[in-house]
């Protein structure tokens, strides 16, 4: 004799096809339609701009060694390192590393004035 299951499987019923397609139109009003408005809306805001895509404070980027450091990647700041001589800076990780850049940048630019 079969052992008999004491819940009983649930039988699930399938949504009516007006109902699904309605949810895919509020799907497309309410998701997609405010996306494509907000695409064509920046692209609209380039085409009136002429040079660099990079704002003015792209000056800052390269005054503020701690914004240049943490626009790198960790290959970035490994070559930086090598550069400056940093022993031992391929043990260390990407925090680590930015900490000791940032010290002797600040070094360097201090012994410079």
């Amino acid at each position: 004799m079969p052992p008999v299951d004491p819940k009983p499987q649930r039988q699930l019923h399938p949504l009516p096809k007006g109902l699904v397609e309605l949810y895919g139109l509020l799907a497309v009003l309410f998701v997609l339609v405010p996306e494509w408005m907000a695409g064509g809306a920046l692209a609209s805001f380039r085409q009136g701009r002429e040079g660099s895509e990079l704002p003015m404070t792209a000056a800052a980027w390269r005054r503020v060694p701690e914004l240049r450091l943490a626009a790198m990647n960790l290959a970035e700041l490994r070559q930086l390192a090598r550069e400056l001589h940093l022993a031992g800076y391929a043990r260390l990780n990407r925090e680590r590393l930015s900490g000791r850049l940032l010290r002797k940048i600040q070094a360097r630019r201090g012994k410079a004035l």
